[in-house]
């Protein structure tokens, strides 16, 4: 039991790690803990049930949900996040507009689509069983696994192999001194919450498939766990998110398995409080210097 238990949590936290590498990408370039990116997740989980649904194959629905959500993200940004950039607003005021607009996000789209949980069409993938030896994997789950090892190689590809990518960081590092130096900031901030929206819709997307339970407000469970990741593994760090990502879902299916499913969110939330008391900058981060 307990191989098929690991596997299933590898599976899991694939997924989530996933969701957490688009919010540390988000918070490390851009500074700003946006809340709208939960709706990025429920959005993207909600095209690709529509596309399924008018008969596109789940190899192109998983795409194009992904950059649907991608180009959402874009706009709510423009809209919500550009003015307060400008008047290099505080932490505080990019966390109050996200918070409100993620709050009215869900509430339309419950009352436009109702609360009901909504499942996949039936033949959406093979449910046929693969045993690999004393585990049992589904071919929803290869894809789980295989979607997430080729986003997150693309995306590290990206960064570190390409004039974007080499943008991107030196936004990161000195958005000020990347001014400066010619780069059109504002192009390249729409670039990274493009990236990061698409990651969101691309993690809706599994978990949907995962769980087969589609509705509105599933992108408000899935935030706790990437807070929990994006501390646990260090602000900002693409390599903590993976880790701590994998170990999250580990750690859940392990409490589900031996102790009770309901348990799952205290977990994760006994994590998030143990990180801060015990290491604050995270698995991977580094703590800051603080000078007088």
């Amino acid at each position: 039991m307990l191989p098929q238990q690991l596997a299933n949590g590898l599976l899991l936290g694939a997924t989530y790690a996933l969701f957490a590498l688009g919010f540390t990408l988000m918070f490390g370039v851009l500074r700003v803990i946006n809340l709208t990116y939960g709706f990025y997740f429920t959005l993207g989980a909600f095209l690709a049930l529509w596309l399924t649904r008018a008969g596109v194959g789940l190899v192109l629905a998983l795409p194009a949900a992904a950059v649907g959500s991608g180009l959402v993200a874009v706009g709510i940004d423009a809209l919500l996040l550009t003015r307060l950039r400008r008047a290099r607003a505080d932490e505080l005021s990019y966390l109050m507009v996200t918070l409100g607009a993620v709050l009215a996000l869900y509430a339309g789209m419950a009352a436009l689509l109702g609360p009901d949980i909504r499942r996949l069409p039936p033949g959406t993938i093979d449910e046929a069983a693969i045993l690999l030896g004393p585990i049992r994997v589904t071919a929803a789950q290869l894809l789980i696994l295989g979607a997430c090892a080729v986003l997150v190689a693309a995306l590290a590809a990206l960064l570190r192999a390409t004039r974007l990518g080499l943008g991107i960081r030196a936004l990161a590092e000195n958005p000020d001194a990347a001014a400066l130096m010619g780069m059109a900031t504002g192009r390249m901030a729409a670039l990274v919450s493009f990236l990061s929206g698409a990651l969101a819709g691309a993690a809706g997307v599994l978990i949907g498939l995962n769980f087969n339970a589609i509705h509105p407000y599933m992108g408000e469970s899935m935030m706790l766990r990437g807070f929990v990741v994006v501390i646990a593994g260090g602000l900002g760090s693409v390599a903590g998110a993976i880790i701590a990502g994998l170990l999250l879902g580990i750690i859940e299916v392990l409490t589900a398995g031996y102790l009770s499913s309901g348990l799952k969110e205290a977990v994760a939330f006994a994590i998030l409080v143990l990180v801060l008391w015990t290491r604050p900058q995270g698995l991977f981060g580094r703590s800051a210097a603080v000078r007088a």
